[in-house]
């Protein structure tokens, strides 16, 4: 007996593209994520020091404010977790454990 279209094989067959799909664009996602956090701290605490090289009469806070910036975005890469493989490619050729796919000796 053949399934209906729309059938439970053919939903089960979408979720694991959507689910490949997901999983696929994870890295160019995390990518984005981390420029974004990087540049956007570097744009803000640039402006913050350049408004304070002029408040203050100085000329250095523009680039420590730039560095504070990068520095901040670094860290918040790493505290939401971006910069760390989550999901192992299925061709690196690793097995989740050591000799689990060893059949009885």
């Amino acid at each position: 007996m053949a399934t209906p279209p729309g059938g439970p094989d053919e939903a089960g067959g979408a979720a694991a593209r959507n689910e490949e799909a997901r999983l696929a664009n994870g890295g160019y996602n995390a990518g984005i994520a981390v420029f974004s956090y990087i540049i956007g701290g570097i744009a803000v605490w640039s402006l913050i020091g350049w408004g304070l090289d002029n408040l203050l009469d100085t000329r250095w806070l523009v680039l420590a404010g730039a560095f504070l910036g990068a520095a901040g975005g670094f860290y918040l890469s790493h505290t939401h977790n971006l910069t760390r493989n989550h999901t192992p490619s299925p061709h690196s050729g690793s097995r989740a454990t050591p000799g689990a796919e060893d059949g009885p000796e």
